[in-house]
């Protein structure tokens, strides 16, 4: 890599991939139709796309970042290992399926490759909830004829295990709370989009989320814009701090991106807020 010199004009920042996908698997909560707009046009939107059309959802875009997802009822509760197998947020279809149809079905995720992310938390706070859960080499069946709101701690603020819990969470019967739960926005963005849907949800962007059982079926369809990518907005931030010059980086969220503002600007970077 070379420096090529002063980076100059506009960016535009993308939808975040990593709500997105979050927001897509939530569409299994409730039957209508979904509309989320500012959608990345990204590979993993697609491969979730199709796991959801498997499933039994109908995926449409309308514009090139506006997506349409009708949930009319008729969903298989079995994840096909060919869709489950190329993307690691599939895992996120386990919490709906179950609290919404009483079973899942799903293959080990696959996708992308960090090191190990085992899913330890993610089951045993749907076990709490009373799923029963039988795990081997292949896949994971979950199935409960009724959840149970509980309390569970996390032992690390895991993101993905908050998700699961979250959206298990929205129609078992009682109060589920959520301790050490992740607070990164795009939790916060889940929770907004559940709550206009008709759940119950304290404590957004907080550690501590309490989550008020509704009444199966009771959710409906909404039309959500996807936050920003926070990421992307920082790699674009790191160029400049590189490269040096001066870029406008538009859609960035300085509310959702204070450590990493914070430390470019102990290291010389001018960022500044534009309205």
């Amino acid at each position: 890599m070379r420096r090529s010199g002063p980076l100059s004009g506009n960016v535009q920042v993308p939808g975040a991939k990593n709500s997105v996908l979050k927001l897509m698997a939530a569409t299994l909560l409730a039957e209508g139709e979904f509309v989320l707009t500012n959608v990345p046009a990204i590979a993993d939107v697609d491969t979730m796309s199709d796991l959801l059309i498997a499933l039994g959802v109908k995926t449409k875009w309308l514009g090139p970042h506006e997506l349409s997802l009708t949930n009319s009822g008729n969903i298989s509760t079995e994840a096909p290992f060919e869709n489950v197998d190329k993307i690691r947020a599939s895992i996120n279809v386990l919490g709906p399926l179950l609290t919404h149809y009483g079973q899942a079905l799903i293959n080990w995720p696959g996708g992308d490759d960090f090191g190990g992310r085992p899913i330890d938390l993610h089951i045993s706070g749907l076990e709490k909830m009373g799923a029963t859960i039988e795990q081997n080499l292949l896949n994971i069946n979950a199935y409960a004829d009724e959840l149970r709101g509980a309390e569970i701690e996390l032992s690390f603020a895991s993101v993905g295990a908050t998700e699961n819990i979250l959206t298990a969470a929205i129609y078992a019967k009682g109060t589920t709370v959520i301790d050490n739960a992740a607070r990164e926005p795009e939790i916060g963005d889940l929770c907004n989009m559940l709550v206009a849907m008709g759940a119950q949800i304290e404590g957004i962007g907080t550690s501590r989320l309490v989550i008020h059982g509704s009444k199966k079926g009771s959710l409906h369809g909404v039309r959500h814009a996807v936050i920003n990518d926070r990421v992307q907005a920082a790699t674009y931030i790191a160029a400049v701090a590189i490269a040096g010059g001066d870029v406008q980086v538009r859609g960035a969220r300085p509310e959702h991106m204070e450590m990493v503002i914070n430390k470019y600007t102990q290291m010389g970077v001018s960022i500044y807020p534009q309205r």
